[in-house]
């Protein structure tokens, strides 16, 4: 898994991230979802490599092996803002002061945030199996509330983590021949942490709080993805069902926007690497002139 991707641990000041990295060209940022770690791109990263690009594959404060943020009252050390901020100070710190922002799940609020916090940085977006976590909110209803409980049920206190902890690969499932043996267990060994499950349950319950705080004031303002934006997802998940197409609901917030589905299930880079890279190497690989 990652064949010639260094794998360091670099210190950011309140963090620490363990970050896999390869490649010469353009660079482009993956930020994974919940509950995995930066090792759910591992079918996905090396033929963006082969294909000419740099690739960054960090786990995310809190997730994985990078380390566990103090908690706050308001949740903000695990909010999408402060994750972004541990993202563009790695990419600086590897070199990349302008790159792409790929994000799944729980990393498309990221690199949304990445897009509006910080566009001088990011030159491309592309969002995974989301929409921004306002608009979900403002359109949650009872189909809404039955498919995604987990979101409402998370942000309480302390009852989630002893529930999960109880059994964590029960509460969350995993199929190694489908994962593959390597991600899957480094997936194991981060559900059975505890402090990890618990950062994990802070990233919601900053989504219910202060991130949607940050999304309604950008949007209020008129705020906008500055650059160009792909947004795609699983046609086997649930995003039609709950939003219809998604680029209407994007296309509030990118002005150059382009989409469609993957034939996948939700975790796409596992699921369907190949139509997924193919996807990402013709947006973010730049063409001749």
């Amino acid at each position: 898994m990652f064949d010639g991707f260094a794998d360091e641990r670099v210190e950011l000041g309140p963090v620490v991230l363990r970050v896999r990295h390869a490649g010469t060209g353009p660079p482009v940022l993956l930020v994974h979802g919940h509950p995995r770690t930066g090792s759910t791109w591992h079918r996905v990263a090396p033929l963006l490599v082969a294909a000419g690009l740099t690739v960054v594959c960090p786990d995310m404060r809190g997730y994985g092996a990078s380390s566990k943020p103090q908690l706050r009252p308001d949740h903000a050390q695990q909010s999408k803002r402060a994750v972004a901020q541990d993202l563009v100070a790695l990419m600086r710190m590897l070199g990349h002061d302008h790159f792409a922002a790929v994000g799944h799940d729980r990393g498309c609020y990221v690199a949304l945030r990445l897009a509006l916090d910080h566009p001088a940085s990011v030159n491309r977006l592309v969002v995974l199996d989301g929409v921004p976590l306002s608009e979900a909110l403002d359109r949650c209803d009872a189909r809404f509330a039955q498919a995604w409980f987990h979101w409402f049920f998370y942000a309480q206190p302390d009852i989630p983590e002893r529930v999960i902890n109880t059994d964590p690969l029960a509460w969350y499932g995993g199929d190694p021949a489908r994962m593959g043996e390597e991600n899957f267990a480094e997936y194991r060994a981060a559900i059975e942490n505890p402090a990890t499950v618990q950062a994990m349950l802070e990233d919601y319950r900053a989504g219910l709080g202060i991130d949607r705080e940050h999304e309604s004031a950008a949007r209020d303002s008129s705020q906008r993805i500055a650059c160009p934006t792909l947004a795609l997802w699983s046609s086997r998940d649930d995003m039609e069902y709950l939003y219809g197409d998604p680029l209407r609901i994007w296309s509030a917030w990118a002005p150059d926007l382009r989409g469609h589905a993957i034939d996948s299930g939700h975790h796409m880079a596992e699921d369907n690497p190949e139509a997924l890279a193919a996807a990402l190497i013709d947006f973010l690989r730049p063409r001749a002139v």
